[in-house]
């Protein structure tokens, strides 16, 4: 149940509920943080089993997001959505709805893709405001973030190799890949091109055969197997909470590395990774290349830009592991101190994000 208690235990600045029976939308947005600027994240759209489950998420996603734009040097605070429905049942009045809604808190709140959302549904968004991102390359926009997403949590996994191996080629490695949608096809295919053996899980029949066409060389296991397999990198790629009390000691690999968000299930599975000897690179750290990629839309996108930007996570994640390795703390609990530290010197100079400054998409103009 959704209390104050809980609002103030992680710092919640706002949590809205937007419903319209015309269309079937049932959607939470929550606003973690805006110390750094207006709130972005993705929408997720997915069929909750009640909405005690897609309050739990949409309070941990936000959460994650604050820590992922301060970790990552955005000008960005922390926000999250979900839809509640059936992606098998989506529709333009569903999104139109949701991005009319949205235009109403002011551009404190920007969304953009995530899991269940394509460049489509954020189309249909973008017809009713402006403060979305992922908006098609035709409008001005930088389309599907799952590529620089992936070549973000691939240069994390370089720089993972750097830190255990001393060198950062995937060469020969062994990668374990739990998920193969639309980001866990782009990093696979990354791993193949640059030499890596790639095993793979997922419980979709389409996204299995797309994997298998666009990695060659991947093997298929099942979804429990995929804990137990010898490996160099475990990386999930699906939803969170896979390195947990069941699966942890199962775990036959030296880093943890992958674009899921909150793979954790609890902080203190951080710090048993830690004790058993691998090294876990923090997802909002390495899987911010997304995040990046949209947040540019802001100045006026281009491919360069965004790749320039997202390699930056490889120096990123290793400025991290030096810091755990002087402060002797886990990797995840020194990536919370940069981005906390990075929060705090800019609350005391201002205060959270109001909206209706006009900040933009230059030239970009909304759908209709």
């Amino acid at each position: 149940m959704l209390t104050f208690e809980k609002l103030y235990a992680e710092g919640h600045e706002e949590v809205v509920f937007f419903s319209d029976a015309s269309c079937g939308l049932k959607a939470i947005v929550a606003i973690n943080n805006t110390i750094l600027g207006p709130a972005l994240g993705g929408t997720r759209l997915w069929r909750y089993s009640d909405i005690n489950e897609a309050i739990t998420d949409v309070l941990r996603l936000s959460k994650g997001m604050t820590y992922k734009a301060a970790v990552s040097g955005l000008n960005l605070g922390g926000g999250k959505a979900v839809i509640i429905a059936d992606p098998n049942e989506k529709s333009e009045a569903l999104f139109r709805s949701y991005g009319r809604f949205l235009e109403s808190l002011n551009g404190r709140y920007i969304t953009a893709e995530d899991v269940n959302i394509g460049v489509e549904d954020i189309e249909h968004i973008f017809t009713e405001t402006n403060n979305v991102c992922g908006v098609a390359k035709t409008h001005g926009g930088s389309g599907n973030p799952s590529p620089y997403t992936a070549r973000g949590v691939f240069r994390g996994i370089e720089a993972s190799l750097t830190k255990v191996y001393g060198d950062r080629s995937v060469k020969n490695k062994v990668v374990a890949l739990q998920g193969a949608g639309s980001v866990g096809r782009n990093l696979g295919e990354l791993l193949y091109k640059n030499g890596a053996k790639v095993l793979f899980t997922d419980i979709n029949e389409k996204n299995i055969q797309a994997f298998k066409e666009a990695v060659p060389n991947a093997e298929f296991v099942s979804s429990d197997e995929i804990y137990d397999v010898n490996c160099d990198v475990y990386a999930p790629c699906a939803l969170g909470a896979t390195i947990n009390d069941k699966t942890i000691d199962r775990l036959k690999c030296k880093i943890v590395a992958g674009a899921a968000n909150n793979q954790l299930d609890e902080t203190r599975h951080g710090e048993i990774l830690r004790q058993k000897g691998i090294l876990y690179a923090p997802d909002y750290l390495i899987n911010a290349g997304g995040l990046m990629n949209v947040s540019i839309e802001f100045e006026g996108w281009s491919d360069s830009k965004a790749t320039r930007m997202v390699d930056t996570i490889y120096d990123t994640t290793l400025k991290i592991f030096q810091i755990s390795d002087e402060q002797d703390v886990p990797v995840h609990k020194a990536t919370d101190m940069l981005a906390e530290a990075r929060i705090e010197s800019i609350r005391q100079i201002k205060g959270s994000y109001l909206g209706n400054i006009p900040h933009r998409f230059p030239g970009r103009k909304k759908r209709h």
